[in-house]
């Protein structure tokens, strides 16, 4: 009851997603992986006509970011304690984009442009395995600017907590770099997650330009792994050490040592944190209670945050984003309904 609105900012890219069961031949015929994240390239572009076509394609609200603060909202219930920031076209897909983050009480303050369609995520959901193809579109032409102009900077100055996910280092790394100078000068805490693996062995520059901000680093193993190959850790696969590695990079601040957490799917939870590792259960699912996997990492960060802001234990954050998770894999896409029923115990 006493959480202060917008204390919470996030920048990334708002994407629909368009989302249908499909045959692993599909993935075959696009040249997708399961459980990866891609950026589309033209090979690609015929493949979300098809699933709306062919397949019982679902429109979802979706793009990562936008996604963690929905859930972060959700379980909250209390409207507009997260902004968050992104770039959408001037179109149907952006009206129902914003209705639904709206509505799930986030306070959405897009950049509109002409210049491209707002953008999609193709999820190819093969069993409990899910496939991301982003076109990020309009995404991509989130500028600087936009968290210039008055009200949102004074939204940007009001926050305490700022959230970026890798995937907006294809987009706008001077408006990363802006959140994370300011974060920095006013001692607040800037959040980062690695997002997926090609981030960090193509856009390994913006993504070290910024690591030096970092207060709270997120990523799964896969995530971690990658990073580790292209930081020229080949000598361990151990996730532990990685970790520690992850924690001593260079930071700006060093009087706040940096909080890694990384996720593994149904495998503990890792948090580095004051020099120790603490790992948390994950409750096991059953067949029959997994829908589908897509959101599942947007939603333990909701989860997280949800919690990190009230400024709750680190114990409990890290368990709420494990609920959330759970949550959101019995579910079709990053979806919730009714009031959360976490309790902290």
């Amino acid at each position: 009851p006493n959480l202060k609105q917008c204390i919470l900012v996030g920048c990334g890219n708002p994407l629909l997603d368009i989302s249908a069961n499909v045959e692993e031949d599909l993935l075959k015929k696009y040249e997708l992986k399961p459980n990866d994240a891609i950026l589309a390239e033209e090979k690609h572009m015929p493949l979300y006509k098809e699933l709306v076509e062919k397949y019982k394609a679902e429109f979802i609200a979706g793009g990562s970011v936008q996604n963690s603060l929905r859930v972060c909202q959700w379980l909250l219930q209390k409207p507009k304690v997260a902004t968050f920031f992104g770039c959408v076209g001037n179109d149907d897909y952006a009206k129902i984009l914003e209705e639904n983050a709206t509505k799930d009480g986030l306070n959405v303050r897009y950049q509109y442009t002409q210049d491209a369609p707002t953008g999609t995520c193709a999820v190819l959901v093969t069993g409990t395995h899910r496939s991301l193809c982003a076109n990020l579109a309009a995404a991509n032409n989130f500028t600087l600017d936009h968290l210039q102009i008055a009200e949102n900077r004074k939204l940007l100055e009001a926050a305490e907590y700022y959230y970026i996910s890798g995937f907006f280092l294809t987009v706008s790394p001077p408006s990363i770099m802006e959140v994370a100078h300011h974060a920095h000068k006013h001692q607040r805490t800037f959040m980062m997650n690695l997002s997926a693996p090609f981030l960090s062995q193509f856009f390994k520059e913006p993504m070290m330009a910024a690591m030096p901000y970092v207060d709270i680093l997120f990523g799964n193993e896969q995530e971690v792994e990658t990073f580790a190959n292209e930081q020229g850790w080949e000598e361990t696969k151990d996730l532990k050490v990685i970790g520690r590695k992850l924690v001593a990079l260079p930071k700006e601040n060093s009087q706040r040592e940096r909080i890694v957490i990384i996720t593994q799917g149904h495998l503990p939870v890792l948090l580095f944190k004051d020099g120790k590792i603490h790992e948390y259960e994950v409750p096991q699912l059953s067949r029959e209670q997994m829908v589908d996997t897509n959101g599942a990492g947007d939603a333990f960060v909701g989860g997280f945050l949800a919690q990190y802001v009230q400024k709750k234990p680190f114990d409990v954050c890290i368990r709420c984003g494990i609920w959330s998770a759970g949550e959101i894999i019995k579910r079709s896409g990053c979806t919730f309904e009714g009031k959360p029923t976490f309790v902290e115990e």
